[in-house]
């Protein structure tokens, strides 16, 4: 499984998904770091890739039914980086079996 992960989230947390064996990059790492949400979403398309992100307008082109990647929604607020993944690491199991079921907008609260 392969995650692009958004600029609003931190570096670190594609370093822990790449710790778990997944494939992982930062948009920061691909040059799209102050793309467009669209760039961003073609970009994920064309790779394979899903986006973790805090923004709602990704999840909003899914529930749109537009064609394009998976993504993975993390409804926390703002948080310290050892926060943030100390309440997302329970989690990943649970995101990456509803992927591969074939979720396209895995809502995390």
């Amino acid at each position: 499984m392969q995650f692009l992960v958004d600029a609003q989230l931190p570096f670190g947390l594609v370093r822990y998904l790449v710790e778990q064996g997944y494939q992982a990059e930062h948009v920061a790492d691909v040059g799209l770091r102050d793309a467009e949400d669209s760039t961003i979403w073609e970009y994920a398309a064309s790779t394979g890739a899903c986006i973790i992100t805090k923004d709602e307008d990704f999840a909003t082109r899914v529930s749109l039914g537009l064609p394009g990647p998976a993504i993975v929604w993390l409804r926390v607020g703002n948080c310290s980086k050892r926060a943030l993944l100390d309440w997302f690491a329970p989690m990943l199991s649970g995101i990456v079996a509803d992927l591969g079921r074939g979720e396209r907008l895995v809502e995390v609260v």
